[in-house]
């Protein structure tokens, strides 16, 4: 069974995602492929699943991921012993010194959207998560990310708010309150990335 069966058959009430989530691989796929990177912005238990998404993406989550040989090679063992294939992500989330500098003596609610103007490139995706989807320094992000003709996913509760609109593909999980929302995004995301993981080390 795929990542994507399994997902749907622990999880029934995302069946109404599948579409979005397809996509959502689609994309991030091809971005990977083309060496392009993720960054993840969101904001408080959001900002955490920002973290934890880069976690299972720049080391193994289910696989090893040894290091290819030619890599090898030019390491040597011992370090190629002790390294492990990643996809780049990078939480915007983090980064205390930068952010509380920027929020200080520009503008707080442009934090996010600095750091995409800042690593964003053409190849590159972002995915924006707020459970209300109206979240206002994650919006300026995602419109950053557009001038820059990055893609733009969104992770977010039913309704969508605005960023239903904003991004390229959103996915809107089932939800009444923040906290269900948020328990269905991390099995989303780990899907997510578990399908990755079997593309690209196979």
């Amino acid at each position: 069974m795929n990542e994507l069966e399994r997902l749907m058959k622990r999880y029934p009430q995302l069946v109404g995602c599948r579409e979005a989530i397809t996509e959502t691989y689609q994309v991030l796929e091809e971005s990977f492929r083309n060496g392009g990177k993720l960054l993840i912005c969101g904001n408080g238990g959001s900002a955490a699943d920002s973290d934890h998404i880069v976690g299972e993406l720049m080391k193994g989550f289910k696989k090893q991921r040894p290091v290819p040989a030619d890599m090898r090679e030019k390491l040597g063992e011992d370090l190629a012993d002790h390294l492990q294939g990643a996809l780049p992500a990078i939480s915007l989330a983090g980064h205390a010194a930068l952010s509380t500098a920027f929020l200080n003596d520009v503008a707080p609610d442009m934090v996010f959207a600095q750091q995409v103007y800042g690593y964003g490139n053409e190849n590159d995706v972002l995915l924006a998560i707020t459970t209300s989807g109206n979240s206002g320094n994650v919006l300026h992000a995602v419109k950053v990310a557009q001038a820059k003709n990055m893609k733009t996913i969104g992770l977010t509760g039913p309704k969508g708010g605005m960023l239903k609109e904003a991004a390229d593909t959103c996915i809107c999980v089932p939800g009444s309150c923040t906290a269900d929302i948020q328990e269905l995004h991390l099995p989303v995301y780990h899907a997510l990335c578990a399908m990755l993981e079997e593309r690209f080390f196979e």
